[in-house]
């Protein structure tokens, strides 16, 4: 059976980190930051993204640190999630990008880098779908029961069901596809990454609920999540736009599993969530304030979980 999760993270440390107008088109939790320049804005995300891998090797979970370059300009590399996904039988998945400024980051050199440690064996790339303007942001569009081979996906500019499916295809999953909407000055619109208001562990799940506004559509979700004994922690859409649904569960090299999440997302929760949440595993939360309102995308977006096998050394 195929893991959930594991103890290798591709992370990316900016170099040009900034708000993006382009991204902030449909992700509505990007905010403008008043007298922040470029220029302290990246010191700030920089100074939170260093101690935010600090904290997470501290804990012996393998991060693997690649530093962007400051050409072409990628003001939001630092959600490598969106662009690449690694699966054990040695499979890599490139994915079409909503933004033109975010295709910069699909960078050959990386994928060479970790092609150096690791068995990649095929890669699967869905990138000409931007030519007809369809797009599937990786793990932040999908989140992916591995050993299940389920995948949650909800619909919006960022993810078409049209791209989904050739995932689908490629890599043995169903689909289970959706609408999930936020509130927005008083109208209902659709949220921009799956991985915003939902996270799929190894014994639970995280989902809000209160953006599921089509009862057949919850119904069967929470049905797919009951039969694949999934324990069910439900969060509010106050939560989620504190990045509570933004968390990834890892485990480090002895297999001591913790659930990632920023402080803002942390501090967010009620005493029963997280009770919840530690029957299974500790906590790891790491403040990430500027990441996550200029950007838009908290601590789960910031991790592309590497689940290739590492070459034998001989």
């Amino acid at each position: 059976m195929k893991n959930q999760i594991t103890s290798n993270i591709l992370m990316i440390r900016p170099v040009n980190f900034n708000f993006n107008e382009e991204t902030a088109s449909n992700n509505y939790y990007q905010k403008v930051i008043e007298d922040l320049t470029p220029k302290k804005a990246q010191e700030q995300a920089l100074k939170e993204f260093d101690v935010f891998v600090e904290k997470l090797k501290s804990h012996g979970i393998n991060i693997i640190v690649i530093e962007d370059t400051p050409e072409p300009y990628t003001p939001d590399s630092v959600f490598p999630n969106n662009w690449i996904s690694f699966h054990e039988d040695g499979l890599v998945g490139l994915y079409p990008m909503f933004a033109v400024s975010r295709r910069g980051e699909r960078r050959p050199d990386i994928l060479n880098q970790l092609a150096s440690d690791f068995e990649v064996f095929d890669i699967i790339d869905f990138t000409e779908f931007e030519v007809s303007s369809q797009y599937l942001e990786g793990t932040g569009s999908m989140i992916l029961d591995r050993p299940n081979k389920i995948v949650y996906a909800a619909l919006s500019e960022r993810t078409h069901a049209p791209v989904l499916e050739e995932f689908c295809e490629k890599f043995d999953y169903t689909p289970i596809s959706f609408t999930a909407n936020q509130t927005v000055e008083g109208n209902r619109v659709p949220i921009y990454h799956t991985n915003v208001m939902m996270c799929v562990a190894e014994d639970f799940a995280i989902i809000c609920a209160e953006s599921l506004d089509n009862e057949t559509e919850k119904e069967r979700i929470f049905n797919s999540l009951i039969k694949t004994d999934k324990e069910i922690i439900e969060i509010t859409e106050e939560q989620v736009n504190r990045f509570a649904g933004n968390m990834l569960q890892v485990h480090n090299k002895e297999g001591d599993k913790f659930l990632i999440m920023s402080t803002s997302a942390y501090q967010s929760l009620e005493v029963d969530q997280i009770k919840k949440i530690e029957k299974y595993c500790p906590i790891i939360h790491s403040s990430l304030d500027t990441i996550e309102a200029c950007g838009g995308g908290s601590a789960r977006c910031m991790m592309a979980e590497v689940f290739l096998q590492p070459k034998q050394i001989i």
